[in-house]
């Protein structure tokens, strides 16, 4: 995949973020979507060796749309500044992201701000053994590659049904259970961005099993 022209063509876009254009520029756009789904397919085809319970998603399943949701976020742009991805998808959530775009790329797994009944879930996965999270995520080659649970805000007190005094209390209260490696476009366009993907996937597959489980019973 060259990641290059898929900077360039989002640079261009950013520049010019309008359908007039974008209708203009169909056949460009269609083209670098192309090769990224391509490129997905390829490691849709990596993850389905590695992980025996990877959830087959082809890229064309798994690229996320361009345009942004206007209906909720009216005044945001009617393009993305990035291409966006989820595979081993089984659901919307709990995925392995991949976003490669001008202001952010990075790599995510995990679930951000699930709905009740998943947050529910994992609570009580983690008032039963919550060890195994907790030994997960202190892992030394874990925190040296995400640092530790994406940072967002947590409840104030304990949810309802545990106590403050609960030896997994700071897990309990989170609100996101996810975590995520940051690039830089350097990193993108290097020989050695798919070896870093393989790797955050292994690494990660642990904690995102954790959580798989936690919400499949």
């Amino acid at each position: 995949m060259d990641f290059e022209l898929l900077y360039n063509f989002l640079e261009t876009l950013q520049k010019n973020n309008s359908k007039e254009w974008m209708d203009t520029h169909r056949k460009e756009y269609h083209h670098v979507r192309d090769l990224y789904i391509k490129w997905l397919d390829h490691l849709n085809d990596k993850f389905l060796k590695i992980d025996k319970d990877y959830f087959d998603t082809p890229g064309k399943k798994a690229i996320n749309r361009i345009n942004n949701n206007l209906l909720f976020h009216p005044t945001k742009p009617i393009y993305k500044d990035h291409f966006g991805a989820g595979l081993d998808q089984k659901t919307k959530q709990g995925d392995f992201y991949i976003e490669i775009g001008l202001h952010q790329n990075l790599i995510a797994g995990g679930y951000w701000r699930p709905k009740k009944e998943i947050l529910n879930s994992i609570r009580e996965a983690i008032d039963y053994n919550g060890e195994n999270l907790k030994a997960i995520l202190e892992k030394e080659s874990f925190k040296k590659l995400f640092g530790g649970l994406y940072t967002d805000h947590q409840l104030i007190t304990a949810p309802k049904g545990y106590s403050m005094k609960h030896p997994h209390i700071n897990l309990l209260r989170q609100k996101t259970f996810a975590v995520e490696l940051t690039l830089t476009r350097k990193q993108v366009v290097s020989s050695g961005f798919e070896d870093t993907i393989i790797t955050a996937y292994q690494e990660m597959l642990p904690f995102r099993r954790y959580l798989r489980e936690a919400v499949s019973v």
